[in-house]
């Protein structure tokens, strides 16, 4: 067993999971965070308020809110609307395409780690944030 204290392994594992994700959307010229807007919108239209609650857990300590990201997609021609924003038909079908590379991606993550492993896993690291976040 690693002597190495959990907040190495979660923000080494954290960035090799940004570099990842980086290397598996470069072939669409996409950033993680407008890959986590693509999903989310997809999921459920919404307006930039709405996707910036949703995905405020993945925000570095400099962003304030993925405007940035939905413009991006907005010039793609991939999100349409004005204040409640959806994916347009290019942008359906773009996040077709890159959720089977997503999908490939996370199996490899999870290579040699059981469902049981992953749920525990989850678990733990969920009670160990609630245990911070009631101070």
């Amino acid at each position: 067993m690693s002597d190495l204290p959990i907040g190495f392994w979660l923000k080494h594992l954290d960035r090799l999971i940004e570099n990842d994700f980086d290397r598996t959307l470069a072939s669409e010229s996409l950033g993680r965070r407008q890959w986590q807007v693509l999903n989310s919108l997809h999921g459920e239209p919404g307006t930039v308020l709405q996707l910036d609650q949703r995905l405020t857990p993945f925000l570095e300590e400099d962003e304030t809110t993925v405007a940035p990201a939905v413009e991006a997609l907005r010039q793609r021609g991939w999100v349409s609307g004005l204040v409640s924003l959806e994916l347009t038909p290019e942008g359906r079908r773009a996040h077709e395409e890159l959720l089977e590379r997503v999908k490939e991606t996370r199996n490899r993550i999870c290579q040699g780690i059981s469902d049981q492993e992953y749920r525990d896993t989850v678990n733990v690291l969920e009670r160990m944030s609630a245990n911070l976040e009631q101070d």
